[in-house]
């Protein structure tokens, strides 16, 4: 018998091809199917691209979103209006009250200067038009209105006198002379004071005012100051007054249950061994919400390796917030990582929205976020409760939740690179210190604390963009440091840091009790932000 490669058949809606051919459209199918799947993840990438571009930053869509990205063009023109509406009126016996604004200045702060102008009518101006009469004072109206004064610049002259004895003098008697005692200079041989250092600190790191800004507008007012004399001040109060006090904050922070961390890039420009565009980091500790003495705390280091947790934590004994990050998993038995469902949210709110229109509903990357959802509605009921009756509410109300979240992921599949397939993958990597916050009811569910403490430092990044060397990092870390957890502590960082500079001029910072008098909740009343 004749034998062929080729298939025959006697169906007429069927051709008969060579086995060539036919592994040749095999090779084309699967190519196709191949292509087709990479369309797919592109045109998802687009789509999740554009609403990371166009849509809600938030993951939370409300009326306000469009009241935000009006700021984009305008800040002044968003909050005017071209014909202001007619302020409600209620009706009084006798005459209509209009409604008091949300905004007076009926209440004012203690220390607010108050000043007061008089306007009396004087002369001629006190005749009756009537009678001819002269008129007298029969009440008064007050009509408040706010001033605002520019930064002052004071020039400082502190004169101290000589004395010596007269008598002594005349005696013939050798004189002994007496200065009056001189104060110790801040920084020695300089001009500089406390207030202007604490100022220059503050305008940098809370107002977001490069060095560069602050020089031009102190000129302005006819002082010449660089920003190089002013990068010396801030960097020597830091390294002489402030660093001890980060110091003992550190100590301070490894003694606190639950602590949270997080990590940004920062450029360094003259770092030795690295390239200026490569990035070195920020990191943050901070302590959690269940302390009425917070701590926040930066550190610069040239790389995001694992080991430098590791030795900032050194010695640390308890639970550690953190997002997915893997260097945070291997930082001993003592330390417990609770992992962010913030971020387990977010993954299923990207594959959600990288979804084409109309196919959201119903779709397993809306069920994984319905039921992200309601772990963060059961943790808002819990709010109000103390931490043991959280800790039990979590295991009758949360757990259930997570058991029936984990059993349905095991039960559905989809493309490893797609956005649902990383939610997934992100789940179930994540799993076990995604549900270590119901070991504690101080625990919690997100490390959101952290991002909100790293988020002022971002901001400020973008406008000095970068640091020269790794010293003047370090100086901003101490300084940043010290000004975020003055704020915590719901202090005037201006205040305090002046107050801290004063006293620790004076104080022998080798003992550790003086250090301790100097921490923000051991500041003085004055310190207080109003």
């Amino acid at each position: 018998m004749k034998s062929t490669n080729d298939f025959q058949t006697s169906n007429p809606e069927m051709v008969t091809i060579s086995r060539a051919e036919y592994e040749e459209l095999q090779a084309q199918s699967k190519r196709v199917s191949e292509l087709e799947s990479r369309v797919d993840l592109l045109m998802e990438a687009l789509r999740l691209a554009r609403n990371k571009r166009f849509g809600a930053s938030s993951e939370k869509t409300d009326e306000s979103f469009m009241e935000q990205l009006s700021f984009l063009f305008n800040e002044a023109e968003v909050f005017s209006t071209a014909e202001k509406e007619e302020p409600e009126v209620t009706d009084v016996a006798g005459h209509k009250r209009h409604k008091k604004h949300t905004y007076t200045l009926d209440t004012i702060p203690e220390g607010i200067p108050t000043k007061q102008v008089e306007h009396r009518l004087e002369g001629e101006e006190l005749v009756c038009p009537q009678c001819g009469d002269t008129m007298t004072e029969i009440g008064k109206e007050v009509v408040k209105t706010l001033e605002i004064i520019p930064a002052q610049y004071i020039v400082r002259e502190d004169i101290y006198y000589t004395y010596a004895c007269p008598n002594c003098n005349r005696e013939d008697i050798e004189t002994p002379v007496v200065k009056a005692p001189r104060e110790k200079n801040i920084i020695p041989g300089s001009f500089a004071t406390p207030e202007a250092i604490a100022h220059i600190m503050t305008q940098k790191f809370v107002m977001g005012s490069p060095l560069y800004r602050q020089e031009q507008e102190i000129n302005r007012q006819g002082i010449q100051l660089s920003r190089q004399t002013m990068s010396n001040w801030i960097l020597k109060a830091t390294e002489d007054y402030l660093t001890p006090v980060y110091e003992q904050l550190h100590r301070e922070l490894l003694t606190r249950d639950v602590l949270h961390a997080d990590e940004t890039t920062l450029q360094v420009l003259h770092e030795p061994g690295k390239a200026p565009q490569s990035d070195s980091f920020m990191w943050l500790y901070r302590t959690s919400g269940d302390t009425n003495k917070p701590i926040v705390l930066y550190e610069y280091q040239p790389g995001r390796g694992a080991k430098h947790p590791k030795e900032f934590l050194a010695g640390y004994k308890g639970y550690l917030h953190t997002d997915g990050y893997a260097g945070y998993h291997d930082l001993g038995e003592d330390i417990t990582v609770v992992g962010c469902w913030a971020h387990a949210r977010r993954k299923f709110d990207e594959a959600v929205k990288s979804l084409p229109k109309g196919r959201a509903k119903g779709s397993s990357a809306s069920q994984g976020l319905a039921y992200c959802n309601l772990l963060f509605e059961i943790e808002q009921g819990l709010a109000e409760k103390t931490a043991e009756e959280r800790y039990n509410e979590r295991l009758k109300q949360a757990k259930p939740v997570l058991d029936a979240m984990f059993a349905w992921a095991n039960s559905r599949t989809a493309a490893p690179k797609s956005a649902l397939g990383k939610a997934f993958t992100y789940l179930k990597e994540q799993w076990p210190y995604l549900t270590n916050y119901l070991k504690d009811g101080r625990l919690e569910l997100s490390n959101n604390r952290a991002e909100r403490s790293i988020k002022p430092f971002v901001i400020d990044r973008k406008n000095f963009l970068f640091a020269n060397t790794p010293k003047g990092a370090k100086g901003s870390a101490i300084m940043f440091s010290l000004i975020q957890t003055a704020i915590e502590n719901g202090l005037d960082p201006y205040k305090y840091l002046t107050w801290l500079l004063k006293d620790a001029n004076n104080a022998d910072l080798t003992q550790a009790e003086e250090i301790q008098k100097l921490l923000p909740w051991n500041a003085l009343a004055g310190c207080g932000a109003k």
